[in-house]
This record gives structure tokens, sequence and C-alpha cells, in this order.
């Protein structure tokens, strides 16, 4: 890691050479776990969910290959953010942090879940303004134009929704203090936690939903409802924000 900082500079080269490295790691893991992940509930588990599942001609439709030019530009925008977030690092305007010992072993867990809470508020309220009829109609509708979601929808975007959503990690890292290792965990939750609520396959068992914990958490089914009812279920990791604002839907 401290070496990929010291070779990162600001010639154009580099930058652009860092760009294309970063775009390509994003799509292709983008690709790549979409790919998994359908494939997984298709091949392995297709009995158990047959009657839910989305059949594999969803990744061959004109949905399929919307989503997926959409998720490229998305990419690239990813992709700029983390190139971002390396240069504001290196010249050390970031609290992004390499020693476990610079702050207590319990500060670890607690990072993770105050970066998770502060993005759930971010997007639940830009979300929210989103959803406003002039905004919605420019912006957001592009996402919306999957009725029946899938893993491929969970990067498609409009590309000003993918820089309102991009600018939220460099600007919580200038105030947050979080290890590396942790930073990338949350990039890493970020994608399969997409993947997840768009996936139109509920992955948890009917049982949880009685679970206290698992009530605050967002699954397919809760995600789903939003793109069918648009008035509802704003949230992006849990049901929180949902709860308090009362935009949850009562089905």
């Amino acid at each position: 890691m401290n070496f990929l900082l010291d070779t990162i500079g600001f010639d154009l080269p580099n930058l652009l050479g860092l760009t294309a490295v970063l775009f390509a790691i994003v799509f292709l893991r983008y690709l790549l776990l979409s790919g998994t992940y359908h494939a997984l509930f298709f091949v392995v588990l297709r009995k158990r969910f047959q009657q839910r599942f989305l059949h594999l001609s969803k990744f061959i439709s004109s949905q399929a290959k919307r989503e997926i030019g959409r998720s490229a530009i998305g990419s690239l925008v990813l992709a700029l953010s983390g190139v971002a977030v390396l240069l504001l690092w290196q010249n050390g305007h970031t609290q992004i942090y390499t020693d476990w010992h610079d702050y207590p072993n319990w500060y670890v867990p607690v990072s993770l879940l105050i970066a998770l809470f502060l993005h759930e508020t971010y997007y639940y309220w830009l979300h929210r303004w989103m959803h406003l009829p002039k905004v919605y109609r420019k912006i957001h509708y592009a996402h919306h134009e999957s009725m029946e979601t899938s893993v491929l929808t969970s990067f498609s975007f409009h590309p000003i929704e993918s820089v309102l959503q991009a600018v939220f990690v460099p600007v919580a890292l200038l105030f947050l203090p979080i290890h590396v290792y942790v930073l990338l965990f949350w990039l890493v939750l970020m994608t399969v936690s997409a993947l997840v609520n768009h996936a139109g396959v509920e992955v948890y068992p009917a049982a949880f939903k009685q679970h206290w914990l698992m009530k605050y958490l967002i699954g397919a089914t809760h995600h789903d409802r939003h793109h069918k009812r648009f008035r509802y279920n704003f949230g992006l990791y849990f049901t929180c924000w949902d709860r308090w604002m009362k935009t949850e839907s009562p089905d």
C-alpha cells in the first residue's frame, strides 16, 4: 500500500493509468460478482427459489444491456473517486491510518459502524431528494427504468447520480479516522449490499424478519418494494431512517 502511494504522481500519464486500472477492477468486479451471484441461484439453488427467480434471459435482454452500459459509466466515476482518495491520502489530507495501534482496538468496529451510519444517513436524504419530481425525471428515473431488478441493476445509474453517490467516501475520509483495511472491507460491503438488495431473490430466511436485528437490515424484498412503490423504502443498508421518518412500506 505504501509502495502504491509512493508511485502516484500528479502527472497526467500516471493519473490516466491509475484511473484505467481502477476502472478495470471496479467494472470487472461488478460483472464477476453479478454473474457469480446470478449463477449461484440459477444453478445451485434453483429449486429453492424457482418461484421467485429472475431467469437467465434477463441477462441478454435490452434491460441488461442498458444496465451494463450505465454501470460502465458508473464504474468510471467510482474509479475517479478512488483516484481522488489515493491522491488525498498521499498528500496527508485524509484520516486513513495503517498502524493498528494508532487507535484502540474497540475503535476498529466502531469506525465501521460510524461509516455505515453516516453513509446511510447521506444516502437516505439524497435518495429522498432524488424522488422530488423534477430531480427524479432528470436523474433518478434512469435507475427506476428497471422495474424488475436484477444484480445488474445494482450499479445502473444516471452519471450525475453516480457522482452524487461516489463523492461521499472521499469527503467522509477527510474527517473520519479509519484503518485502510476497514476501508477496503467497507467498499466490499457496499458492493455486496448493492447486489443483495437488487438481486430480485431474497437470500434471508423468512424467519429472520422476526429477529430484532434483522428487521433493521435491508434485503431484496425491502428494496424491490421501492422499485414498485416509489414512496417507500429509501434506505441503503438499514431500515432505521425509513422507520424514523415513516417511509417504510406498510406491506
